[in-house]
């Protein structure tokens, strides 16, 4: 096969020196590989196989478990730390749990290459944190629709909550304020006084998909939080 642009999502020890991967691909959405020689020290395959690596993949298989035959690196790792490094565990945790194998999302792979470039640069993470986790959205078919359950128009002077089973709005008392419900819904999230708006919207989006095991990086983000805060 022709080489393809990937990022490693997620690797554990596999066997003796191999490892189990996840790898989110341009063409071919998340996929589970062995690369043998993964855990082996001083391996080339160990030493490329970082997180926020571009990377340029080939495999073999046609199951749901493939074999990495090609593994070559095609930039710089994204040097991230801080909370700049949680946020992008963060995203590499989500698109483990929520990508199903083998879905197709030109948008998420597009859209996580420019999170990694955005995540060094604490005013530009949130938006493209947003940005990634819509992309997500989209490959569910899980985007919020903006309206209540029964098709009726959000009223902008009104507060508004998610509702799971029907994506759309109930009215609350306090809930997503409705004009910022219409920007988001518009695409225009540039302004700083969406940021909260958006992330609430998206916790609740994402939520029931990401089931009701805690994410790691979550934990480890609060956990940065409270250190900060003593």
């Amino acid at each position: 096969m022709t080489p393809e642009p990937a990022f490693l999502l997620h690797r554990k020890a596999y066997r003796e020196t191999s490892a189990l991967v996840d790898l989110l691909t341009l063409n071919h959405g998340r996929i589970r590989a062995v690369a043998q020689g993964g855990q082996r020290p001083g391996s080339k395959s160990r030493q490329r196989l970082q997180p926020f690596t571009p990377l340029f993949i080939a495999w073999r298989g046609e199951r749901e478990l493939k074999r990495l035959t090609l593994m070559e690196s095609r930039g710089q790792t994204a040097l991230l730390a801080g909370e700049g490094l949680l946020c992008g565990l963060y995203a590499n945790e989500i698109a483990t749990r929520l990508l199903p194998l083998e879905l197709a999302s030109a948008n998420v792979f597009a859209f996580y290459s420019a999170l990694l470039e955005a995540l060094p640069v604490p005013a530009a993470r949130g938006l493209a944190l947003r940005r990634y986790e819509w992309a997500l959205l989209e490959a569910l078919e899980a985007t919020p629709r903006f309206c209540t359950p029964q098709g009726t128009p959000l009223d902008p002077h009104g507060r508004y909550r998610f509702e799971v089973a029907s994506r759309a709005f109930l009215p609350a008392e306090r809930g997503i304020d409705g004009r910022a419900l219409r920007y988001i819904e518009q695409g225009d999230w540039e302004s700083e006084s969406l940021a909260s708006a958006l992330k609430a919207l998206m916790r609740a989006a994402l939520a029931p998909h990401l089931g009701a095991v805690a994410l790691r990086s979550r934990e480890l983000m609060m956990d940065l939080a409270r250190r900060r805060q003593r």
